[in-house]
């Protein structure tokens, strides 16, 4: 039996679900992405960046405490964005400057993954045309 992976590596057309999944992970990457610049911008005000960084914890930990297995990996992304934008807003510059650097650098990872998934999408799509 020959694996659907195998068959894309051999140039054959992709399957509709494999698209399906790279589309959707690319929207949902880069929505994610471009959420955490955003949020990175709101935490300089400090008191709007605490009250956005609680409430984002708040939903990633009711998103961890989901039955759903797949809610658990967007719930710990969720819940590290919130407590990042709690520690950026402490007093002490190390921790804020930690914090700051892995939101960036969790925003950019994100951004390029949504890329990559996109092209891969695209890609995949031009073969079946």
């Amino acid at each position: 039996m020959v694996n659907m992976n195998e068959i894309e590596k051999r140039g054959e057309y992709p399957t509709t679900s494999n698209l399906a999944k790279h589309g959707i992970t690319a929207i949902v990457y880069s929505a994610g992405g471009i959420f955490l610049f955003i949020l990175q911008f709101v935490a300089r005000f400090r008191v709007l960046g605490l009250i956005i960084g609680a409430i984002i914890c708040v939903l990633g930990i009711a998103s961890l405490k989901s039955k759903d297995p797949a809610d658990t990996k967007p719930g710990a992304i969720i819940t590290a964005a919130g407590v990042l934008t709690i520690l950026s807003k402490t007093s002490i510059p190390f921790i804020r400057a930690i914090a700051g650097t892995l939101m960036s650098i969790g925003a950019v990872g994100m951004l390029a993954m949504g890329v990559l998934n996109g092209i891969k999408f695209f890609l995949g799509l031009k073969k079946r045309s």
